[in-house]
């Protein structure tokens, strides 16, 4: 008796595996001219992702973002860790009770979960984010309390031009 629970719960954990297997996992090239980028619900709008592999909304993902030049991911956190690897462009990382850092091709950057960082970029940028659970952010304000995004993505406000000189004559 207990041999057959046993091999009716290895086939159902093989069956759990086999039907949880999506089709990404299979080997093969995803060319970066077939690659289709979108916005996500919670970013800014001048960033679109693409997701390459996996599900962020339920668990772990490779990402492929572009960052437009000037473009700020305001400061936030994400509960589960992530890495980012920069294809291209130059962006900036400020993290909390660290330095700012510069980031540039090939660069590597690690992210513990509920690590408060921010993430702009000076030109256009391209690079891989790879969460290593499901994909969340929680923006925060100066004080470190947790903001709605529409409050942390609100346009800032723009500064007054100056008043044009008056012509003479």
């Amino acid at each position: 008796m207990r041999s057959i629970r046993m091999f009716v719960v290895a086939v159902l954990l093989i069956a759990a595996m086999t039907a949880s297997s999506p089709a990404q996992d299979k080997a093969g090239v995803v060319p970066v001219a077939k690659t289709k980028f979108s916005p996500m619900d919670g970013l800014p709008a001048c960033s679109a992702l693409s997701v390459q592999r996996g599900d962020p909304s339920k668990g772990p993902a490779v990402i492929l973002l572009k960052v437009a030049k000037g473009c700020t991911v305001p400061w936030h956190w994400h509960t589960a860790a992530e890495s980012l690897m920069m294809v291209s462009g130059n962006g900036k990382l400020e993290m909390k009770d660290a330095a700012a850092a510069g980031v540039v091709p090939g660069d590597y950057v690690y992210l513990p979960g509920k690590h408060a960082h921010q993430f702009g970029c000076s030109t256009a940028c391209t690079l891989f984010l790879v969460t290593d659970g499901a994909f969340d952010i929680h923006y925060i304000d100066k004080d470190g309390k947790e903001i709605p995004p529409a409050e942390a993505l609100k346009a800032p406000a723009k500064k007054a031009a100056a008043p044009a000189a008056k012509k003479k004559g």
